[in-house]
């Protein structure tokens, strides 16, 4: 694979902020399945089970209680299925609004990889869940309308829009964006949401910028909720924002048909700036899921923190160090690494993902982070509160001076005898596309998600709907797969 680079992201005059929501239109209106290559459908196919993975796992995370009985009590038309729930049936942005947050209600979902200069290497958007759900939802919803099925490539299509436009936006605002505060996966990911909605609602192309201008005013986020059951709500907002903004589009709601562009476009105002013209000639040339690529997390947490876990991992199994042997550990790394991880200790699982303190508990305790180990029962019990007692990051300045080019840690650990070891974290990290999961790795992964909720043959059923998307005439089935809930009606 080569990455393209590109050029710095400060913007130099007003044609730096020009031009980029009618590129985006330009692009998605007229998107064919055939424009896609095939390495591109290769990879969707990647990101449909690992997304829907996710998403599955996600929905019996003890925040989907709460938002289940929300939607609930709202009622509706009865338009999209909620995944994972037979029992349900809502007005499609509800059912986006269930899909994005189970997706990133674990923090398992795939990673953006960043190609200029500036940029924090393996973070800007969680591309797949936004787009996905708003596909699931509004496949559903163009059948009940018209009484006609979505078919795979149809749907592979509007996926594919969206998640280039969303790649294509956070590469063009400035990294200000993220690091001072905002959450691209929630912001960003509205437009990946709005844009895979419009295209499978087939909008014209002034509704299709309306549907963008509205979505502009929607895009929000902010990492103040890292932690707690806002972060997820985020992507969750995204793709129900999207899809809600493609809608009222439709029946003729205006919104800013430059929205992104200008002085008081998204990427000024909302990015602190931007430069439109380091991507508006390029969407799909090459697709960003294809170069610079995406990684697919092995770890349901930030990723800017796997690399420390496989690091600290390696270290105990090529020493034989048992949990019991461990006195204290420390992790040294720069402002990209440690900025992002705001938790000392962690005291749930959500907050987990945020604390370092608690990851590499995990990989001590259990040699293993996944869903097993991302429950309150596993964050508060007393052999993880006191090994967190024992784990502590440090700021490195050497390491900082390095650059961000990859994600760099190093990894002191010292054992009850005094024995010292040291591990670095700076190769490509596994699940990046520099070092990607095999394809057998991200179904394995999507087993553990499907864990207790699906059986082996619904599991197997669904591997072959995805594989057959290409040539199936109605992806109902997808949704129909990963059905786990069916006892209750409060549809």
């Amino acid at each position: 694979m080569t990455m393209t680079m590109i050029a710095s992201i400060e913007p130099g005059n007003e044609d730096d902020l020009a031009g980029l929501t009618a590129a985006c239109v330009s692009f998605v209106r007229n998107l064919r399945y055939e424009d896609i290559p095939d390495e591109g459908i290769g990879l969707s196919k990647r990101c449909l089970i690992d997304g829907c993975g996710v998403m599955l796992a996600g929905s019996e995370q003890p925040l989907m209680a709460p938002l289940r009985g929300f939607i609930a009590s709202q009622g509706g038309p009865i338009q999209s299925r909620l995944l994972g729930d037979a029992s349900m049936r809502v007005p499609a942005p509800r059912a986006a609004l269930w899909h994005g947050t189970a997706g990133h209600a674990m923090d398992w979902d795939d990673t953006q990889l960043a190609e200029g200069p500036g940029r924090p290497y393996g973070l800007l958007m969680h591309p797949t869940v936004p787009p996905l759900a708003a596909a699931l939802a509004v496949s559903d919803l163009v059948r009940e309308e018209t009484g006609k099925p979505v078919d795979g490539r149809r749907f592979l299509t509007a996926f594919n829009a969206g998640f280039e436009i969303a790649c294509k936006i956070a590469e063009a605002i400035n990294p200000d964006h993220y690091m001072k505060g905002f959450h691209t996966s929630g912001t960003i990911g509205t437009f990946a949401a709005v844009a895979t909605a419009a295209k499978l609602l087939a909008l014209d192309e002034r509704q299709l910028a309306q549907a963008i201008g509205i979505a502009a005013s929607s895009a929000s986020g902010i990492r103040a909720g890292f932690g707690t059951m806002t972060k997820p709500l985020h992507v969750g907002r995204a793709a129900e924002n999207g899809v809600t903004a493609a809608l009222l589009a439709r029946q003729g709601f205006t919104g800013n048909e430059e929205a992104l562009d200008g002085k008081w476009g998204y990427l000024a105002v909302a990015g602190r700036g931007g430069n439109a013209s380091l991507v508006r000639d390029r969407l799909g040339k090459p697709f960003s899921m294809v170069d610079p690529g995406l990684s697919i997390k092995p770890y349901p947490s930030g990723v800017l923190t796997h690399p420390s876990m496989d690091a600290l991992l390696a270290l105990l199994r090529e020493n034989d160090i048992a949990a019991e042997d461990v006195e204290a550990v420390t992790l040294h790394a720069g402002r990209n690494v440690l900025g992002p991880i705001r938790y000392r200790i962690a005291s749930s699982e959500l907050e987990g993902k945020f604390s370092f303190a608690f990851l590499l508990s995990a990989i001590i305790l259990r040699r293993a982070a996944g869903k097993a180990e991302f429950t309150d029962e596993f964050v508060l019990s007393p052999e993880c509160q006191a090994m967190q007692d024992r784990i502590e990051t440090r700021f490195d300045q050497s390491i900082e001076n390095m650059g961000w080019d990859r994600i760099r840690s190093r990894i002191e650990l010292v054992t009850k005898d005094g024995r010292r070891f040291e591990r670095w974290a700076d190769e490509a990290y596994r699940g990046s596309p520099h070092n990607p999961l095999s394809d057998e790795e991200v179904r394995g992964k999507f087993r553990n998600c499907a864990e207790g909720l699906l059986d082996d043959d619904r599991v197997e059923r669904f591997f072959e709907c995805v594989e057959a998307l290409p040539g199936s005439t109605d992806v109902v089935g997808l949704l129909t797969a990963l059905e786990w809930r069916h006892s209750e009606n409060m549809s």
